[in-house]
């Protein structure tokens, strides 16, 4: 009986990748159309210089030439990756050269927090009516959100869900979300935004305004998600169908006052978006 070698299978080359908040993207040239691949095997290990292909170490089974390496948090991580090919017989290739990528700082972790709602953790078990309780969105929040930091608590006065104007259940109306914080000294430089989702809807996530002060800052869109975190509060699971998203933008430096201000988010374009946490924060000196 003759047996395939790897040798015959032939490895991937071009393996290359770009960290990103909470994420790592790898890419790779596939390999040329004569060999039936059934998948591309991705390993990877966190901190090394370099990975062992061995079962412990697998990350994913992709037909694609790609792969996100999601789940990886706010603090930067550095991984490195090696990919195999296993053709439609079940025989492997080499692996690949390997690859170090270190994923993006999050704000929430480099700043000092100024106003946070929910925590930056995958999760939006913390808020209001979750992980399911969409139905009695109306009832507990008719006029929209309305909080006030250091006083109010996230699991009763923030909806783990922002819905739009495209959900029936919450009244196809458009829907404001205000968060309001003091400051005793403002900061003289610019700050940051950082708003986290569990996930949204597939397909319509749509988009909101963003308002800090009373000024327009900007227009915040929305990436597609998997339309099951109305029912669903932890992307971290082993297995979740979630898929998570991150914005983090700059606060110019003037936009925040001295004692009280408000940043609201009007959700008028869409449909719902599921929250993992919100917040502003401050740059470290220096």
């Amino acid at each position: 009986m003759s047996v395939t070698t790897a040798a015959k299978v032939p490895a991937i080359t071009g393996l290359d990748g770009e960290g990103e908040l909470a994420r790592i993207v790898l890419d790779w040239t596939p390999v040329p159309w004569e060999t039936v691949v059934d998948h591309y095997a991705v390993y990877g290990v966190r901190g090394a210089d370099d990975v062992d292909v061995e079962p412990d170490t697998l990350l994913a089974k992709t037909v694609y030439p790609y792969f996100e390496h999601r789940g990886l948090g706010g603090a930067s991580e550095q991984w490195v990756y090696r990919v195999v090919t296993v053709d439609a017989a079940g025989s492997r290739s080499r692996p690949s050269a390997p690859v170090t990528i270190s994923s993006v700082e999050s704000v929430s972790v480099s700043g000092t927090p100024l106003a946070v709602v929910g925590e930056f953790d995958g999760k939006g078990l913390e808020f209001a009516l979750s992980p399911d309780g969409y139905a009695q969105y109306n009832a507990t929040f008719p006029d929209g959100v309305d909080f006030r930091y250091g006083t109010d608590q996230a699991g009763t006065g923030w909806s783990y869900l922002q819905p739009g104007p495209a959900d029936s259940w919450a009244g196809r109306r458009d829907h404001l979300f205000r968060l309001r914080f003091d400051l005793a000294e403002v900061p003289t430089d610019d700050v940051d935004l950082a708003l986290w989702l569990i996930d949204s809807h597939a397909t319509i996530p749509g988009s909101a305004v963003l308002t800090v002060n009373g000024t327009e800052v900007d227009r915040l869109t929305f990436d597609g998600g998997a339309t099951k975190g109305s029912t669903q509060g932890d992307s971290t699971v082993p297995g979740s169908p979630l898929k998570p998203s991150y914005i983090e933008r700059t606060l110019p430096a003037g936009l925040l006052a001295d004692g009280e201000n408000t940043l609201e988010l009007f959700k008028d374009d869409g449909s719902w978006i599921a929250y993992d946490a919100i917040g502003v924060f401050a740059r470290a000196a220096g």
